[in-house]
Parts: structure tokens; sequence; C-alpha cells
């Protein structure tokens, strides 16, 4: 089934109610109904239709967050296309690549970029570059107020392809992956359900929506149960917070918890009607779970997924499904498969570290035009290779230790970098940390911590803090230096660049005996 057909069989009744309300900016409290979303998604997949472009035709859409940016993701799939999120912060050599890797027959961009991204589109093959700013101008907009008001979606089949997500590319090419209509589809009722979606839930939603989290997780769960969103352009802790008390879910980053735990009006009476509290995208540091249950009363619920494959796993929702650990991604989600194996193909014990490998219908179906990759990252029995790494404990709780390429091999012994993170973590003065690994002349690699100190105090001794794991980690996890940042690294979904850090560290034992 074509998803923007699930997804607006599920509008309530009321298409005159509110379905999105802008909580920030110039327009703060204007607000669109559902049946503003069904005839700007109609007006611009009928625009679509009037380009005759190919069937399943690939969207490339690089803009900041806008409804209107989201309308136009509704009227793609409605349309029968692919829609191509790119991340607002690539450049333009990025944006060549994923231009010429994915060819898409349109793109649509900022105004502010218009020349450079049409100068690169056309040469490629681009049959269109429209532009779309975020205070509703742009000729995207303008060639649509042409269209009418009304669409037939074009009927699609579970397994044809509604988006391609394209990996960060830290090592190599980035890759594409694709997500089908019924990848997307099951995933989101699975969520539904899993996470107890009811009837007078409000969303804020302050994320990204070039990325799974708010592009899909969240969009889609609201869409679904017919909830409305208070709609942040972009998060501001303190305008957050400040409109708690109007919603019931809230889905963020680490990095978005951190920051308002910082508001003085983060109180237990601003989040009286608060249902949920969602973390994802990156890991949450067991220091912010305390903080932020002792904080409001309520307890995050952490989960995990990646652009391949949506969401795998979560932690309970329901209390009867069990509670929700800190320092875990929960247990798979129904349907999902998910197995440990060692570098074998071997299953290892609960609570033995190994690499995470997931099956079910929210799997991806392969790297655009990548067959040789899509075959490596899969078993010969089917099972995705998600490149994480982590353990599974006898409840089915699932930790993640780390990413297979973030592991470091020094001396002959694997150290896995969230292992050792954990441990600086819980030293007096260490806000977080980052382990990587670099060159070393004797160990082959050497481990390096990046650690961040805690505001209003002195920064750590790096000396006192190799010193004190020396007494509780064997020696060959102990990092050999320390560095004191004032912040690590992150992309704009909050996950630490730890490529970035090898790159700056990576001469740090040139001299080493």
């Amino acid at each position: 089934m074509n998803l923007f057909i699930a997804l607006r069989a599920a509008f309530p009744a009321d298409l005159d109610s509110r379905a999105i309300e802008l909580a920030d900016g110039p327009d703060t409290g204007r607000f669109h109904t559902w049946r503003d979303l069904d005839h700007a998604s109609a007006r611009i997949a009928n625009l679509l239709d009037s380009l005759g472009l190919p069937p399943a035709s690939r969207v490339a859409v690089q803009v900041d967050k806008s409804v209107e940016a989201l309308v136009l993701y509704l009227a793609v799939l409605r349309a029968g296309h692919v829609y191509l999120p790119l991340n607002t912060a690539y450049q333009e050599a990025e944006i060549a690549y994923f231009i010429g890797n994915a060819e898409p027959a349109v793109v649509v961009c900022a105004r502010r970029h218009f020349t450079w991204v049409s100068r690169l589109a056309f040469p490629l093959g681009t049959r269109h570059v429209f532009t779309l700013d975020d205070d509703r101008t742009g000729t995207l907009l303008e060639r649509a107020a042409c269209h009418a008001d009304t669409h037939t979606p074009v009927d699609k089949a579970d397994d044809d392809l509604a988006a391609i997500l394209y990996t960060s590319g830290t090592t190599g090419r980035s890759k594409g992956a694709m997500l089908s209509h019924g990848n997307l589809l099951s995933n989101a009722r699975t969520l539904k359900d899993y996470w107890g979606w009811r009837p007078g839930d409000v969303l804020i939603h302050a994320l990204p929506v070039f990325h799974v989290h708010g592009l899909f997780v969240a969009t889609h769960g609201a869409w679904l149960n017919g909830s409305p969103m208070l709609w942040f352009s972009r998060f501001d802790p303190r305008a957050v917070v400040a409109r708690l008390p109007d919603a019931t879910v809230f889905m963020g980053v680490p990095t978005l918890y951190v920051r308002m735990l910082a508001e003085p009006g983060l109180t237990r009476e601003a989040c009286r009607h608060m249902r949920l509290f969602i973390s994802g995208s990156a890991p949450l540091l067991i220091e912010t779970f305390r903080d932020w249950q002792a904080r409001t009363g309520h307890t995050i619920l952490e989960r995990y997924g990646m652009s391949e494959t949506v969401m795998l796993t979560s932690n309970p929702c329901r209390p009867e499904d069990g509670e929700r650990r800190g320092g875990t991604v929960g247990r798979p989600l129904p349907g999902v498969g998910l197995r440990i194996h060692d570098d074998q193909g071997r299953p290892v014990p609960p609570g033995e570290i190994g690499g995470i490998e997931v099956r079910g219908p929210n799997v991806f179906v392969g790297y655009w035009r990548m067959p040789e990759k899509t075959r490596e990252e899969f078993t010969a029995d089917g099972w995705f290779r998600t490149g994480d790494v982590g353990r599974q404990d006898a409840d089915g709780y699932v930790t993640i230790v780390g990413r297979s390429k973030d592991l470091v091999i020094s001396g002959g012994f694997n150290v896995y970098p969230a292992e050792v993170e954990g441990y600086l973590n819980e030293l007096p003065g260490v806000a977080e940390s980052a382990v990587i690994g670099v060159p070393h002349p004797d160990f082959g690699e050497g481990v390096v911590a990046v650690v961040v100190p805690r505001a209003g105090g002195e920064p750590p001794d790096p000396a006192a803090l190799i010193a004190t794991l020396r007494g509780r980690i064997a020696a060959f996890k102990v990092p050999k230096q320390v560095f004191i940042a004032g912040e690590l690294p992150r992309n704009t979904m909050g996950k630490v660049q730890k490529n970035l850090l090898r790159e700056r560290h990576a001469a740090c034992f040139m001299n080493a005996p």
C-alpha cells in the first residue's frame, strides 16, 4: 500500500481541526489543519504529475525545516515518486555526489543555494530545480498554486521504493539506503502500538526532517494517531520547556535532553501532562537518564534504529511490558529478529559482546546501485549486519557497545570505546568523553580519550584520570593519552564524529618509543 494512503486514512474525521501549530518564528501560533495538509500535498503532487516524470523518479530535497517541506514529502509519496532528503549541512562537493549517484529528476533547494545547485544538477541530468524557503516562498509553491487541491494517490506495492536515505559517509562513499513503503509503514504501525499512542496525544516536534528520527519516527507516529504537532523550526531548550504543559510526547537526541536540564523551568509541574519522553540517534548517558528522572519524575525511553532499518529495539512503554533500563536500548520490537554473533558468524552467549544482526519487515531492500555492498552486508541466511557491536542479556535487553568501525585493536586486544567511556564518565569532573584509536608504532593502535569537563568546575587532570582507570579496567583498555576539550564534535543528530577526533589526534604517538 502507498504509505501516503495509510497516513491519510488515519487523519481525524474533523479535517478542519489543528494538525500542526507553529511554535516559534514570526508566525508563532499560526496553525495548519488536516485539510490544509491534504490540499497542499495534492497541489504539489499535481505539479509533479504535470512534469511528465518517469515512474518512481527520485526527488532530492535540501531545504530548511518547515511545514511546507513536510508537505513536499507527503506529495512525493502521493505522486508515487521516491523521496531523497539531504542534510542541510552538506556542502557543494557532497551534493554533487548525491545528485550524480541518485540521478534525481527533481531537486528542491533553498533559494540561496539555487545558483550553485542548478549549476551542478542540470549537467548531471536533473530536469527540474525548484526552490523552497522556510517563509512559505519559492518557485515550488508558486508553481503548485496553479494546480488543483485534489489528487488521486498512485497505487504502490509494499516493496516499492518510497525513500532513499544516504548514510553519513564517514568511511568511504556514502551509501543510499533504499526504504520501501512496506518498510516504513510496518515500522510506523508497530511503534504506534508499542509506544501506546492514544487519543489526545500531542507531539512536540523539534527534530530535523532529513533523518529517520524526525522525518519518519516522529511524523508517522503523530499522523497514524491523528495527533497534532507543536512545530519548532529549530530547537530552543527554553522555548520547548515552555510548551511541555501543552504536549504529551517528546522525541529528541540526548543533546536536547542535556540542554533542557540546564533550564530552570524544567520541573515536575512543567511535565505534569507529559506521557512519554523518547531518546535516540545517539547514546544517552546514564547520568542524563538519572538526572531527568530525578528532575521531572519521568523515565526516558531509549530506543535503537538506523537509516537502513528504521526502529529495531525499544525500552518498554507500558509498565506491564517491563522496566525501562538506563544504558540499554531495550528489547527487539515485535516482528523484529535480532541476534548477536562473533566474527566467525557463531552466536554468542547472553551478556557476551558481538556483532548485531537483524531481520524483519522494517529492514531495507539494499543500497542504491551498490549490489555488491548490499550482498556484503547481509548474511547467507538473510540477516542484515548492522555494523553495531553490543550484547543482549538474559531478559532480552540490548546494550550497544559501539560501532565495529570504531573498535580499537591495541596490541592484539579488542577495546570497545563505549565500555571505556562508561568508566570515564563516572569519574569526578568528567561531563562526557569519546574514546578513539589512533596509529601507534608499537601497539598498532593506541587508545586515546577526549574528555569534556563538567561546567563550573576545575578541569580534571589527565594523568589522574589515567591512574584511576588503571585500578578499574584492564591495562590494555586504559587510554595512553587523555585530552581535555571544550566540546565533542557532533553531527546534526547529536552523534559524536569520531572520524574528526581521529584526524585531529592522528599524530599524537608519532614519537612514542
